[in-house]
């Protein structure tokens, strides 16, 4: 009957979910197509609205020629060309406005009408603030290339930016499940939840150099397949050429090289998960969607080497993209394989007419 009662709320977080996984693709087709500070500045309300004429776009583009991306790497850009890289930044914007009215009527609404009780307050706060502190990361990584000499926002703020948007994700998909799944549909199994919460921390640092990837350009360091530029492990003056942290966050070779090991180590662990997968009682929604994890591992891997050696054709930005998508789909894939398998509860023991006893 509460579940019953959950649904509509359930529902709208849901919805929220699959507009952030688009929020975020867009951030990333921002970014490769160079598009993140075009925008030169935040207007909440008016900046909803693209320039609606000539004299309009003629502002914005004088606007952007003042910042160094404009000065040092798009200086051949006509007005046609900067409305190129406009659209994306404006619709990265405009699209976590779209989000913050959907998240806020239906909240509202959901008061009104006692959808949402005591104990889903304090989630809901924490919800907003989260996408609050979203907003803000994006702010601030677009302020820190105007009036500066950066062409480009530095690739661990957008990591940063990245993986905010990401705990804003799963944070929703948890909070939507509590209100969905059913307590006999969760798995009691010890050592299969550590092994989920294992995939899921090396998961988001693999994550992580993908945002470096996608931030540094890293993919042209190298467009070959399996090999690292004709070596299965580059030499090691490629990887290190500077000091160990500058190399691991710096060093487009050495970020490169640690993405493709991360994804080859995941692919091992996640057979492993599965196979763990196959031994859970069948009635448990983990039984039902074993297979998942691993098959969407093996479209990644499969989208990120197809994304590197196309690296110099058009079809790159749509690789790419569909890449990151289902990088985001695992990380959430893997949210909910957590969500549904608990640690077998601690045993205790008591006494009982003298003689020592068991009891969970």
């Amino acid at each position: 009957m509460q579940l019953q009662k959950n649904k509509p709320v359930a529902t709208w977080l849901f919805i929220g979910a699959g507009m952030l996984i688009i929020q975020v693709l867009l951030g990333g087709l921002t970014r490769l197509t160079g598009s993140g500070l075009s925008i030169t500045e935040w207007q909440p309300i008016l900046g909803a609205l693209p320039p609606m004429n000539e004299q309009a776009w003629n502002e914005a583009f004088e606007k952007y020629k003042q910042i160094a991306q404009f000065k040092y790497i798009h200086n051949h850009f006509t007005l046609a060309d900067f409305k190129g890289i406009y659209f994306w930044e404006w619709l990265h914007r405009d699209w976590a406005r779209l989000i913050g009215v959907v998240f806020l009527i239906p909240f509202i609404w959901f008061i009104i009408k006692k959808k949402i009780d005591r104990s889903m307050l304090s989630p809901m706060i924490v919800l907003f603030l989260l996408g609050g502190l979203q907003g803000a990361i994006g702010w601030i990584m677009v302020s820190s290339g105007v009036g500066t000499d950066l062409v480009y926002v530095s690739h661990i703020r957008l990591a940063i930016h990245f993986l905010a948007a990401l705990l804003l994700l799963c944070y929703v998909v948890w909070f939507a499940l509590k209100l969905t799944v059913r307590e006999n549909q969760i798995a009691a199994d010890s050592g299969t939840h550590r092994f989920n919460i294992l995939l899921l921390v090396v998961i988001t640092l693999q994550l992580t150099y993908g945002a470096f990837m996608a931030g540094t350009h890293a993919g042209k360091a190298s467009i070959t397949w399996p090999t690292i530029n004709g070596s299965m492990i580059p030499s090691a003056s490629m990887l290190n050429e500077g000091g160990f942290w500058s190399d691991i966050t710096h060093n487009l070779i050495t970020i490169q090289f640690i993405h493709r090991g991360l994804a080859y180590l995941i692919t091992v662990l996640m057979l492993f998960f599965t196979l763990r997968l196959t031994k859970l009682p069948k009635s448990t929604l983990l039984y039902k969607m074993r297979f998942l994890p691993m098959t969407l591992v093996l479209v990644q891997v499969i989208l990120g080497i197809l994304a590197l050696i196309n690296y110099l054709t058009p079809d790159k930005l749509l690789l790419s993209i569909l890449h990151q998508l289902v990088g985001m789909l695992l990380l959430v894939c893997m949210v909910v394989t957590l969500f549904l398998v608990r640690k077998v509860p601690a045993l205790q023991t008591k006494t009982v007419a003298g003689v020592p006893t068991t009891v969970s």
